[in-house]
């Protein structure tokens, strides 16, 4: 197996969930929800739970649902403070700087709040583009279908080359169902049993890969 392509997961992938971000992106999910389809506080984690078991995320189902514009959903949610959030990791530049693979942002969110954390690591030019979820709709990831989107996006036609780069479980899993090399990014507790790889952190990804280049 050689690997030549990397469609590498943005939010608590490339810097650890510790850092907030998620929490922070969650807030305004809550506050979206609440200011546009007036839900009462309490019912909302409720909802969000069920829109992202039937949909992938939250965004896809609230487009289903309640005809939510994406563009004014992701704008909304993304509206964090990063600087304060994220932690400097100047790691980030060696790893990236010295994979020899293609390098491409494969996210569920949208590409501004991409290159605002990938500029804040100082990493966008080691990768080639960002495939976010607009580029992939009406999918989204776990859906089979936007892996397939996003690999046609990246040129990608012979699947035992391009390895999926993701903290989500249920985006390995799929990824692997599809016969594509999935590398978890978490805890390997945590890690499903389709994951080929599991790493604890992004920084441990030249190791895992070096058999495979």
């Amino acid at each position: 197996m050689h690997i030549q392509t990397l469609l590498i997961d943005l939010d608590d992938t490339i810097y650890p969930p510790r850092d907030g971000i998620w929490d922070a992106i969650g807030t305004r999910i809550n506050s979206f929800i609440h200011n546009q389809i007036h839900l009462p506080p309490e019912q909302i984690s409720q909802l969000r739970d069920r829109l992202y078991l039937e949909y992938g995320t939250t965004l896809r189902g609230l487009q289903i649902e309640y005809g939510i514009d994406p563009h004014q959903y992701l704008d909304y949610v993304h509206d964090i403070p990063l600087k304060e959030l994220l932690t400097p990791n100047p790691r980030l530049q060696d790893v990236f700087s010295n994979l020899p693979q293609r390098k491409i942002i494969f996210t569920n969110s949208d590409r501004n709040h991409s290159t605002r954390v990938l500029d804040f690591f100082n990493i966008r030019p080691y990768f080639e583009r960002i495939i976010d979820v607009l580029d992939v709709a009406p999918y989204c990831k776990p859906n089979p279908e936007a892996f397939e989107a996003a690999l046609r996006i990246a040129g990608v036609s012979d699947l035992s080359a391009c390895a999926i780069v993701d903290d989500n479980v249920r985006n390995i899993q799929a990824a692997a169902q599809m016969g594509l090399f999935s590398v978890h990014v978490g805890p390997p507790e945590k890690a499903p049993a389709a994951a080929h790889r599991s790493i604890a952190r992004i920084e441990d990804l030249p190791a895992v890969l070096q058999n495979q280049a």
